[in-house]
């Protein structure tokens, strides 16, 4: 899962969604324990998430389309894909207005914590909310910029025009692997959340 995921994934809980969001900048336990209880939930959700989804049988199929081109980089594109996936699930957001009022909840809930944000998070945090990402994800467009901006973020990322016409080209399977995960992802967090 990406920031749509690990949005969705908060259960509109604004200090975990922090955590959550912010989670891939906080490296190690020296990192970790400068933040708030609840939003050093978040970033543990956050690394939880990304190990579930990783290992999860629907992943490990879907990324065998990737892995030729990409590598271990096979990973970071799945979990950008099925951010798209999310964003077009009728059962979570049946219309993009849906949708946009949802990433509107999450920018102004991660605003209101933003003195916890991470230098890069903070940088990046406005274009984020004033180009609405989270919405971007629902198109094919949107998708053609999240895996751009996810090459930019990698330095050894080969070319990302492949992995488009991989995902496009196999639309419905890879589809049919997140309708495989998402239930037992939201299961798995609900678990953890509950603790």
């Amino acid at each position: 899962m990406n920031y749509l995921g690990h949005a969705f994934l908060s259960f509109n809980d604004g200090e975990i969604l922090t955590g959550n969001m912010i989670g891939d900048h906080v490296k190690g336990r020296i990192a970790l324990e400068q933040y708030p209880e609840r939003i050093k939930k978040g970033i543990l959700l956050h690394r939880k998430i990304d190990e579930y989804t990783d290992m999860h049988s629907a992943t490990q199929r879907a990324k065998l389309l990737f892995r030729e081109a990409y590598g271990l980089y096979s990973g970071a594109v799945m979990d950008t894909l099925y951010d798209h996936f999310l964003a077009s699930d009728p059962k979570y957001f049946p219309t993009q207005e849906a949708l946009f009022e949802f990433t509107q909840n999450v920018y102004r809930q991660l605003a209101e914590n933003e003195s916890h944000f991470p230098p890069k998070f903070a940088a990046y945090f406005p274009y984020m909310r004033e180009q609405n990402w989270l919405l971007g994800y629902r198109n094919l467009k949107g998708m053609e910029r999240a895996l751009g901006g996810l090459a930019r973020r990698a330095q050894h990322m080969p070319p990302i025009e492949k992995a488009y016409e991989i995902f496009v080209t196999n639309y419905y399977h890879l589809n049919q692997c997140y309708y495989e995960i998402i239930d037992d992802i939201r299961g798995f967090v609900k678990i953890e959340t509950a603790s």
